[in-house]
């Protein structure tokens, strides 16, 4: 009996370590995201004073992967660490009523920005250049996105040739490039 008690609440404390916080808007919530006006002209200019790059974090209530996201991939702590000190998140509702603006100065309804950038999937990430032309859409302006849940590994890969401004390079080495070497990099590694 002690045995079958002693699981049973071993079992309960890690599904709660594990699960992920909700915010009132039912969308989860991590330390290193930024609770802003929305106002993304704002935004990026926050996140130059600071030297992070901003990225959109769009999500849903109720999206799985979402979930998953936030609690399988981003509390790893060398990726929640990585995101807190380069980059400034802010979150957008696929279906939110609340309103954002857009760089190109457009102020509407974030589930009419989600259309008008043709956003289908959640969770999509949307990483923006340092600096972005006012006649521009985050869409139009983005130097990636990643549509869906991925690994760790792929995450952070795609933090990083952000962060690096790895599409800038003329190597010819895009982001599928950049993430195969890494990943043949680190099993050379764990071979040796």
């Amino acid at each position: 009996m002690r045995r079958f008690l002693f699981s049973f609440f071993a079992v309960l404390f890690a599904g709660a370590v594990s699960a992920a916080e909700l915010g009132d808007d039912g969308l989860h919530k991590t330390p290193w995201m930024r609770d802003t006006f929305k106002d993304l002209r704002e935004d990026l200019e926050e996140a130059s004073a600071e030297g992070k790059r901003l990225v959109l974090l769009i999500e849903q209530q109720g999206c799985i992967y979402c979930k998953k996201m936030h609690e399988e991939v981003f509390p790893q702590p060398d990726l929640s660490a990585y995101i807190e000190d380069n980059f400034f998140v802010v979150q957008l509702d696929l279906h939110g009523s609340a309103t954002a603006v857009d760089f190109d100065g457009e102020e509407a309804e974030q589930r009419a920005l989600m259309r008008k950038w043709g956003i289908l999937f959640t969770p999509t990430l949307i990483f923006l250049p340092e600096n972005v032309p006012g006649d521009s859409t985050a869409a139009e302006a983005a130097v990636a996105a990643m549509p869906g849940a991925f690994s760790k590994v792929t995450t952070l890969d795609l933090f990083t040739w952000v962060n690096e401004n790895r599409y800038e390079l003329d190597n010819g080495e895009d982001f599928q490039r950049y993430h195969a070497r890494r990943i043949q990099e680190r099993n050379n590694v764990s071979s040796d």
